[in-house]
């Protein structure tokens, strides 16, 4: 049987922990930055963990994880 591919955007995008998390970046800080403020901005940095649910949909993805 051939080996299971990853799937490339999920590669990028997720990271998995040793205890099996899903660890990905907060969305919304591209661009329309001016009318958000200064506190929601400071709190869209870093990570975040993903919903049981989504961490699924993710971990079907990376099958190598």
């Amino acid at each position: 049987m051939p080996k299971l591919k990853s799937n490339s955007g999920a590669k990028k995008r997720f990271r998995i922990t040793k205890n099996g998390k899903v660890m990905s970046a907060k969305g919304f800080k591209s661009h329309l930055l001016e009318k958000k403020s200064p506190k929601r901005k400071a709190s869209l940095r870093g990570t975040a963990v993903l919903s049981d649910v989504e961490a699924a949909k993710v971990k079907a993805m990376l099958p190598y994880g």
